[in-house]
């Protein structure tokens, strides 16, 4: 998730500070269109879900019936760091990139790789999450883009994530940790030497630091959202509070 652009300063005291401008009619009616795309897209994959789960009578394997929309849908999302590079989204275009290609990268480098995996009860734990999210999350970009936002999806954009985040990465370190024995076994994307570019890369050791790398990044990520639903909603809470 984008941090929230910081407001602009003046430069010296007499300066006025410059409006900052936001994306042109054509700009704005584009990310309109493709934020109600992705959130039908992942309302799908949540109705999926929920129709599978009544036919089978299970929770187990229910990846299965959601596969091709959640792909199709999750790398879609790509397109976001484009709009952060060509400037028609105010987001930093690294940390939109690392949040976007780390889902990307679990759900074709991880999930669709080692298909042992897919039928683990952790896949459905980030599935639900990310479909909770994601629905959450591009309705709010929607509303915002058309300066109509109800404040049940505001409040539920920056309360949700208290046990979404957890959820959704606990079920990404248990697939890639259910994977580690498959790919070591296998050698899936391993290079070996000798070859002719004088290049080693094991894969299974790639996944292992992927997981280690969750213990610094995660922390930053919640505590930021955190400190954003203090900035969006605790003057409400406040408020309340005094009522």
């Amino acid at each position: 998730m984008s941090a929230a652009a910081a407001g602009t300063k003046a430069a010296h005291g007499d300066v006025a500070p410059k409006k900052k401008r936001g994306p042109s009619a054509l700009a704005t009616a584009y990310l309109v269109i493709y934020n109600v795309v992705m959130t039908a897209g992942w309302l799908v994959i949540a109705v999926g879900l929920v129709r599978a789960y009544l036919a089978r009578g299970s929770y187990h394997g229910l990846y299965y019936s959601i596969e091709k929309p959640l792909k199709f849908f999750q790398t879609g999302a790509m397109l976001e760091i484009v709009h952060c590079a060509v400037g028609i989204v105010p987001s930093s275009v690294v940390l939109t990139g690392f949040q976007v290609m780390s889902r990307v990268f679990l759900t074709w480098a991880v999930t669709h790789s080692v298909r042992e995996v897919q039928s683990e009860d952790s896949v459905l734990l980030f599935v639900t999450a990310w479909t909770v999210t994601e629905i959450i999350r591009y309705s709010f970009y929607t509303f915002s883009l058309l300066n109509h936002l109800p404040y049940l999806i505001k409040w539920a954009r920056y309360t949700f994530f208290f046990a979404l985040y957890p959820m959704g990465v606990t079920g990404e370190l248990l697939t890639i940790y259910a994977a580690l024995p498959y790919v070591q076994k296998t050698g899936l994307y391993s290079v070996t030497l000798p070859n002719k570019y004088n290049f080693s890369f094991d894969y299974h050791t790639f996944l292992i630091l992927v997981m280690i790398s969750y213990i610094p990044l995660f922390p930053q990520l919640y505590f930021h959202m955190i400190r954003q639903r203090k900035k969006v909603l605790g003057h409400i809470d406040d408020y309340s509070k005094v009522e």
